[in-house]
């Protein structure tokens, strides 16, 4: 990938306007006097909430809406292919032919997706806070903090019936509760083929013009039976036009706009490089197995098309870290928030809060490669070793209060745990063995083969002899032992002598240390920001955003093409756009079609629009998220950013950053017209 230029007034880029499209906002805290005095327009809590429980989060990562009242959600085809890749064998294979079926019988249930719908959003600031007292050392002040949150959840838990989770807003500065209502029956409607849905591949992806039919369609059941919904989208068949007010409801992973420039120069020093180091090494191995048979491409198709997205994204990342202007931008906008906080009456207390952070991320450095290797599981890369580390854990944990246990295994989280755990997705030895390798080899590159724990997981053999060794010997592809070894005391565990679980066992005392280093080090850091987040409340008043934590935002922006190169680059392309582009590059992979689009070319209106662009504030994770109109209606779904959208997790632009969505007039017509999905298109228009 090229690297990314830029051009970009800092003003424009680091100034908060009243008049930018800017903002991953709370539901609790719309902007509702900027859309007034920007738009007319009124944001009522009717139509909050109407658009808040029509949204949908996919514990696979990504979002999604309700759209029809029996059920029926809508995502990106990207967002399903964990689904679609778990159903698929050498047979059949969902993710590159795609999938329609026809009546309910013939939807396919998913086998570990769990949906999310946000019902409630609850402040416990006060409560949390209370738990920690001034004179806790940071290591007895997180596990206080962690107590009272899984005290809140639970007690939540029990009350409700609903998933309840304390999330940490502005960086420890604010605690909410989130109730979401819980779907684990989901089934699979239809997907197009990925060569439909990711059209041009790799080269065009994160760019703009973009051809993609990137949806996927399930079902949500309760009780056996199709969930029948309050709240969904109405399909608007107009799509958008030009200049026209967009919203977009969705779940952002994560942004890092008001980190401190110490814990910027930290993600630019250390942590983009190390990722991109292993996602390169780990594409490099992914392509290799691909290239040996097609049934390899089969099973490493979803983990390759993941790394090589997740690498062109921080690829990009790392250049706006690296970008001279964005870095003295941000470092103006600090020193001006200190020199403001230095009039306060507790200046030198709030200004203390920097040095904190300062000391607090030197230890996190120190840190970070064996969290990241051994905690972070880098080092074991394998399905197994992930199951065998949570079996290991959890009969360690269970037993424990609730409000002493590792986040992970709290109350109200052990339901989602145990479903995940007890999947049944086909494991495969010789991908397993691939992966494992491959994580034991970029082990011993960073701690070095004399180290002595090094020493202890090779056993005397290569990594690649030692993760054959393993695959060979572990049990653990076997779901009711799962079930039996969860459930079974740390004696009978033991001497089950599963080698994979002893892999995990031989690492954990290690791992568990340096996770505590972290989480002590993060207590530190969130009480520092929590004092720069009231005294930038205090200047500014109570109307910013927190960073994203991968759950429900609302952004706002305009459908608004851009200037690149000295060319107008429209807000929408068309169905012929698509056969042009095509024929650019001679119907050759990435830019072939399924054979469905070639035959049925002559039945389509090929003026009919097919993605656009918006000028919304939207990340990874937002994948998924509907687009809506004024009146709330479906008109499209964000599926990507284009290239200069990739600043957007450090700081906001709407120069060129665009959010990328296809345009709801071309879902219905493919589904009519290629597809032959006339019911599916009319549940979709509420008939």
């Amino acid at each position: 990938m090229n690297r990314i230029v830029f051009s970009i007034f800092l003003a424009a880029v680091f100034s908060v306007s009243a008049f930018a499209d800017e903002g991953m906002w709370l539901y609790t805290a719309p902007p509702k006097q900027v859309l007034k005095e920007k738009f007319n327009f009124d944001v009522t809590d009717a139509w909050l909430e109407h658009l808040q429980k029509s949204s949908v989060r996919f514990n696979s990562g990504g979002s999604g809406s309700f759209v029809s009242p029996d059920g029926l959600v809508l995502s990106n085809h990207h967002v399903g292919a964990d689904a679609l890749h778990k159903f698929s064998d050498a047979e059949h294979n969902y993710l590159r032919d795609g999938f329609y079926a026809r009546t309910r019988a013939e939807e396919k249930r998913c086998l570990d997706l769990e949906l999310n719908v946000l019902y409630s959003i609850e402040d416990v600031t006060d409560r949390v806070n209370a738990a920690v007292k001034p004179d806790m050392t940071a290591e007895t002040a997180f596990a206080a903090r962690r107590a009272v949150m899984a005290e809140i959840e639970k007690e939540s838990l029990d009350k409700t019936g609903l998933r309840s989770d304390v999330v940490t807003l502005y960086q420890g500065g604010q605690y909410h509760l989130y109730r979401f209502k819980k779907y684990t029956d989901v089934r699979l409607v239809f997907a197009p083929e990925q060569q439909a849905a990711f059209f041009g591949g790799d080269p065009d992806n994160f760019e703009y013009p973009r051809f993609d039919l990137d949806i996927c369609i399930f079902r949500a059941y309760e009780n056996d039976k199709p969930a029948r919904v309050d709240h969904y989208l109405t399909w608007s068949p107009n799509g958008v036009a030009d200049g026209e007010l967009v919203f977009v409801s969705g779940h952002p992973g994560s942004t890092a706009r008001q980190l401190t420039m110490t814990e910027l120069q930290f993600l630019r020093d250390r942590q983009f490089p190390y990722a991109l180091r292993r996602l390169y090494t780990l594409e490099v191995a992914l392509l290799a197995y691909s290239n040996r048979t097609e049934e390899n491409a089969r099973r490493a198709k979803d983990l390759l098309f993941g790394v090589q997205n997740s690498r062109k994204a921080r690829d990009g990342m790392f250049a706006a870290l690296l970008d001279p202007q964005i870095m003295d931008a941000k470092l103006a906008s600090e020193r001006k928030l200190r020199d403001a906080v230095a009039k306060l009456p507790d200046a030198k207390d709030i200004l203390s809060a920097w040095d904190t952070i300062d000391a607090a991320q030197k230890i996190v450095a120190d840190n970070f490669l064996d969290s990241a290797l051994l905690e972070g599981g880098h080092g074991f890369s394998s399905s197994f070793f992930d199951i065998a580390r949570t079996i290991l854990r959890a009969i360690e944990e269970k037993p424990k209060p609730n409000g002493e246990r590792l986040r992970e295994f709290r109350d109200s989280n052990l339901e989602s745990l145990e479903f995940q755990l007890f999947s049944e997705e086909p494991l495969y030895d010789d991908f397993e063995q691939l992966k494992l390798s491959a994580g034991l080899t970029w082990l011993v590159s960073h701690k070095g083969l004399s180290d002595p724990l090094v020493q202890k997981v090779l056993a005397g053999k290569s990594p690649r002899d030692r993760a054959a060794e393993l695959i060979a010997g572990t049990k653990l592809r076997d779901v009711a032992l799962r079930k039996k070894l969860y459930a079974a005391t740390p004696d009978e565990v033991k001497a089950a002598n599963d080698p994979m679980i002893e892999l995990a066992r031989l690492i954990d005392a290690d791992a568990r240390a340096v996770r505590k280093i972290l989480e002590a080090q993060g207590e530190i850091v969130d009480q520092a920001h929590a004092k720069i987040t009231r005294a930038r409340f205090a200047i500014e008043g109570p109307t910013a955003y927190p960073d994203a934590t991968f759950t429900l935002r609302l952004a706002f922006g305009v459908v608004k093409g851009y200037q690149q190169d000295g060319q107008m680059i429209p807000f929408q392309t068309t169905m012929a756009g698509l056969y042009a582009r095509a024929a650019e590059h001679n119907f050759q992979p990435p830019f072939n079609l399924p054979k469905t689009w070639i035959d049925r070319k002559d039945k389509l209106d090929l003026s009919t629009p097919f993605n656009f662009v918006s000028t919304a504030d939207i990340i990874g994770g937002n994948s998924g998220s509907p687009v809506v109109n004024r009146a709330g209606e479906f008109v499209g779904i964000i599926f990507d950013g284009n290239i200069q959208s990739l600043v957007l997790d450090f700081a906001f632009t709407e120069t060129q950053a665009r959010a990328v969505s296809v345009n709801s007039q071309a879902i219905l017509h493919a589904l009519e017209k290629i597809y032959d999905a006339p019911d599916l298109a009319a549940e979709l228009r509420g008939k």
